[in-house]
């Protein structure tokens, strides 16, 4: 379904290592411990903006100049990562970027992107709201409306499951969270490339379940709100491209509510001493659902950023 071949990522990773080095894996003792099997966490919290979407920010531009030379500037919506990705990037690239994020947004996400070059904008009450000015602006602006999903970003994310895969290629499952879905696509791309058999676990909020709800009816479907404090996981409706792949590729998507991600915020910090934003710590969140079915395997989660708000994190960690 995504087409992407181990050459294509692997090209697509060239890129990357261009602004960054790959990322740790690292099997924490503590975390096995507890877990009562093998935990190997991907650690895209250590990345240049602290999350994973940065691998695919620097492919995407890359094909923007390539296939557009005439571009001016970029406008796209985020919670975040997504938005520091590409404010990184897109300066880099001598370009624009404006970025829309809904009101109330993460004050320290938003300082993130305007220290990156972007100009953020707040509107709508929440991400899905914030696409849809997006699209307006790109439109009044004649600048790239670059979407949450697309294929060039894919390649540049899943180099971050081809490190992992290729350090550790005998996991059994791993457990990705799910936002609109780059992350997730990207293990399954690498994982189909290398012919492995890991099972993917998706993992979304309690409050967001839109993923979920979709993968077990085999058709999109969109909730009423996304009211969950793990903003990577704040998104309605699924984004149809991302999903035709999760929906073959994934073994099944499990829900967390907001206190089971807390819970597990605060045993990344325990257990490595490592800070995971909300959407960063639910896949592990996820893994201590399914602890008794995961006993004595070899497990990964994801990491995927790490980007928390100093207030919020007080009050989870307190």
């Amino acid at each position: 379904m995504h087409g992407l071949t181990r050459e294509t990522i692997t090209e697509a990773a060239r890129l990357v290592y261009q602004v960054m080095p790959a990322t740790p894996q690292y099997a924490w003792p503590l975390l096995s411990e507890r877990l009562n099997c093998a935990v190997w966490v991907k650690h895209e919290n250590h990345t240049p903006t602290g999350a994973f979407k940065v691998r695919g920010g620097i492919t995407f531009i890359h094909w923007l100049k390539r296939t557009y030379p005439g571009v001016q500037g970029i406008v796209t919506a985020t919670r975040g990562n997504h938005g520091q990705s590409l404010a990184l990037a897109a300066s880099a690239a001598g370009l624009s970027a404006l970025i829309v994020v809904p009101q109330g947004n993460s004050v320290e996400k938003n300082n993130a992107m305007r220290a990156l070059g972007g100009t953020v904008i707040e509107c709508g009450r929440d991400f899905d709201e914030a696409r849809e000015e997006a699209a307006r602006l790109a439109d009044v602006h004649g600048h790239y409306l670059v979407p949450p999903f697309h294929v060039e970003m894919l390649k540049g994310i899943a180099s971050y499951a081809l490190e992992l895969f290729t350090a550790v290629p005998d996991l059994h499952t791993v457990y990705v969270p799910i936002g609109c879905g780059s992350g997730i696509c990207a293990v399954i791309a690498a994982r189909d490339a290398l012919g492995l058999s890991t099972q993917v676990v998706g993992v979304v909020s309690t409050e967001a379940a839109a993923a979920k709800w979709s993968f077990e009816a085999g058709a999109v479907l969109q909730t009423p709100s996304a009211d969950t404090f793990a903003d990577g996981l704040a998104v309605r409706r699924p984004i149809p491209s991302a999903f035709a792949i999760y929906r073959t590729g994934a073994a099944r998507i499990i829900a967390v509510s907001d206190a089971e991600i807390a819970d597990a915020m605060r045993v990344y910090y325990t257990d490595t001493h490592n800070l995971a934003e909300g959407a960063g710590a639910a896949a592990l969140a996820g893994l201590m659902q399914e602890r008794p079915a995961m006993a004595g395997k070899k497990v990964g989660v994801i990491l995927s950023g790490g980007n928390v708000d100093r207030t919020v994190y007080a009050r989870v960690i307190a």
